[in-house]
């Protein structure tokens, strides 16, 4: 074969006091990096609390430039299905056909603003590798600028065209040790001020990523009335 294939599995923990370290979900993932520079990445996420519980599959492509081609997103709230949904972006324009039982048969097209950052996707390794698309030096911030089919924090709403501007800054270099291994990694903090565009202002959100191309989620957590935390258990190139 000429790609390479990373994949793994991360830990959902809680943080709140009256779930200290309980477990709250996981996620497995799957990276394909092929020989010309495209990258797709497969993601299912499962979140147990709070309720209603959320399962999420994604297949997500980028091209060599590191824009995204397509993302599928099939998505169950508690265990019942919520909807699926299908994005493209040709370099203009971003279409969506989905459905959903609360929206029925939806077909979207919306006019980029454009220059895009990516899609977002909702699952962490997604956050993490969204973080590696730009040039960063420590204390440094970029506002990103994404399109994602669902703008609620958990992302457990019908596949529809969201748009999204967060900012993140890069706090320096770290080696970091979790169950998976021992890790060069780069930390960043996602911040939000409320002007974002999600259905609310997100809590600060610290992910720490390999320092290297392939940009694996090590680990991470959300403060405020999340109070989580994500592990990187299992990994394999």
């Amino acid at each position: 074969m000429k790609h390479r294939v990373i994949e793994g599995r991360l830990a959902y923990t809680s943080k709140k006091p009256e779930r200290m370290n309980e477990p709250r979900g996981f996620e497995t993932f799957m990276f394909t990096r092929h020989s010309d520079g495209k990258v797709t990445m497969r993601a299912h996420c499962e979140i147990e609390e709070p309720d209603p519980t959320v399962m999420r599959d994604i297949i997500y492509s980028l091209d060599e430039h590191s824009q995204p081609m397509d993302l599928h997103v099939r998505l169950t709230v508690g265990d019942q299905f919520m909807g699926s949904g299908w994005l493209r972006f040709d370099g203009e324009t971003i279409e969506c056909e989905s459905f959903g039982p609360t929206i029925g048969r939806l077909s979207q097209q919306v006019k980029a603003e454009l220059p895009i950052d990516g899609f977002g996707t909702h699952p962490i390794v997604s956050d993490g590798y969204l973080l590696s698309t730009k040039s960063w030096t420590v204390g440094q911030k970029h506002k990103f600028n994404v399109y994602l089919p669902s703008p609620d924090h958990r992302g457990a709403t019908p596949p529809m065209i969201a748009q999204v501007k967060i900012d993140a800054v890069f706090l320096g270099n770290e080696e970091v040790t979790v169950k998976a291994g021992t890790f060069q990694t780069r930390h960043f903090q996602f911040v939000d001020d409320g002007s974002a565009g999600m259905s609310s202002q997100h809590p600060p959100y610290d992910v720490w990523i390999t320092d290297d191309e392939d940009a694996i989620f090590v680990q991470g957590g959300v403060g405020g009335y999340m109070m989580t935390w994500y592990e990187l258990v299992e990994f394999r190139r």
